[in-house]
């Protein structure tokens, strides 16, 4: 406790957050503008015909909007509209590694939100966030109780807050952030497997836009971010589809867990949980994601049928009746 306090004045995590308004935030062709200036690149795969809804999607850390490439584009295949962009600090956007806040990045989800749905009037709009972009997700719910949409996706989102964390971890992060902010961290030696399509990962290894050596400072960042998370799920009402892969290995079970339990008891006749027994973390990804995306799809069709995998079920079953939603299977 002496070390943490004698370094705690040393150095502290150096974050870049929006800046002052100049404009109201604005779409454009292939990219958007933030209220502060910034120009964050947007992707979109889009059906032929009007979609019947349309998903905003947040990716994960130190990844980007290509994130969506494979299930955007079956998801335009079966009607659904899906729009996704790279938030601050990730992929082409500005400040590429550098971590702009839990709120800065809530507030940026909710601002684009916003411009989508203006775009596609009368049409049932969602946000999906994968890993840390469902966090971003459930922070923006939870601090911004206008924020109105049909539903929320959240798959394996990073609620890995430092209340779940061994000591060692915390200890250790708190030490090397107010220390060497600055530092990076590469992975190296740390054997965990995301996905079980290795060729996916290996294109993602080679993605010159996916970020590899992450500075101390953002990870301080996601982690603060994720306590945010956990906290805030007390606070989530809207209607809400939980994906979790049983062989993730990136976000624990456990506060994975708590944070689907700490749901609003009221709102859970609205909420759902899915359990993929052979689900790793990149879900959206992995080699059987059809699976999860035909049930994406089939829960926007009807958010009180019974998925077609089953995977609802399957949590009934793994954590009891806490998974269940107020429709009977």
């Amino acid at each position: 406790m002496l070390l943490l306090a004698l370094i705690a004045g040393a150095c502290t995590p150096q974050f870049v957050p929006a800046g002052p308004t100049v404009d109201e935030p604005r779409l454009e062709t292939a990219h958007w503008v933030t209220a502060d200036g910034l120009e964050l690149p947007l992707r979109a795969w889009l059906p032929e015909e009007s979609p019947h809804a349309v998903i905003l999607a947040l990716h994960g850390f130190n990844d980007y909007s290509a994130a969506f490439e494979a299930p955007g584009a079956w998801w335009a295949e079966h009607g659904i509209a899906t729009y996704a962009y790279d938030q601050r600090g990730f992929g082409e956007a500005p400040h590429r590694g550098r971590w702009a806040g839990s709120a800065t990045l809530s507030d940026d989800l909710v601002s684009l939100a916003g411009l989508i749905r203006a775009r596609h009037p009368g049409r049932p709009f969602y946000i999906l966030g994968e890993s840390m972009g469902g966090a971003v997700a459930m922070v923006a719910f939870a601090e911004n109780p206008l924020f109105s949409v049909d539903g929320a996706i959240l798959s394996a989102p990073a609620v890995w807050a430092r209340s779940t964390m061994p000591g060692y971890q915390r200890i250790a992060l708190e030490i090397f952030a107010h220390l060497v902010p600055w530092g990076y961290l590469t992975g190296e030696g740390v054997r965990i497997q995301a996905s079980d399509n290795i060729e996916m990962l290996r294109a993602l290894g080679r993605d010159p836009l996916i970020i590899k050596r992450t500075r101390v400072d953002a990870v301080y960042g996601l982690t603060d971010l994720m306590d945010q998370a956990l906290a805030s799920s007390g606070r989530i009402t809207a209607p809400l589809l939980l994906l979790y892969g049983e062989r993730d290995e990136v976000i624990p079970k456990d506060p994975t867990f708590k944070a689907w339990n700490g749901l609003p008891a009221d709102a859970k006749a609205r909420q759902r949980l899915a359990l993929y027994e052979d689900g790793w973390h990149m879900l959206l990804r992995d080699l059987g994601a059809e699976v999860v995306l035909d049930d994406v799809a089939a829960w926007i069709a009807d958010p009180k049928a019974p998925l077609p995998s089953g995977a609802d079920r399957r949590a009934k079953a793994v954590i009891g009746e806490t998974a269940e939603i107020g429709a009977a299977d």
